[in-house]
């Protein structure tokens, strides 16, 4: 398994994975809650079901952290074959918690301390 940069999106991060395996093999361990369940548990989901589903392709998942504030997120997978017969699994996670609308991220290397404005 090859494992791309991540691509950081403003609410979301973008990974790409070359896999060995075949797309229908990939696509049952993404489509399937038997086989899902392993290495992306229930607890982790908002709901079971997957929001969309495009056979074969993609499937897309609402997903809520399990710590306050409870955020929620959507996981969206999708398959396509690779040259050498294995698959290309694109995920991509964002969080679309309408709390996080509008909400600024002042930068985590800022040493100057904030200055308020007079009124």
């Amino acid at each position: 398994m090859n494992a791309g940069k991540p691509k950081v999106q403003e609410s979301g991060v973008e990974l790409e994975f070359d896999l060995g395996d075949p797309p229908q093999k990939v696509w049952r361990a993404i489509s399937i809650p038997e086989f899902r369940e392993r290495w992306l548990p229930k607890e982790a989901l908002a709901n079971p079901d997957a929001i969309t589903v495009t056979p074969g392709q993609e499937v897309r998942y609402k997903l809520r952290d399990d710590s306050p504030p409870f955020l929620e997120s959507t996981v969206t997978f999708t398959i396509t074959p690779n040259a050498t017969g294995g698959t290309c699994l694109r995920i991509v996670h964002e969080l679309t918690d309408a709390r996080f609308d509008g909400m600024t991220r002042a930068a985590a290397n800022g040493n100057s301390p904030q200055l308020m404005l007079a009124a």
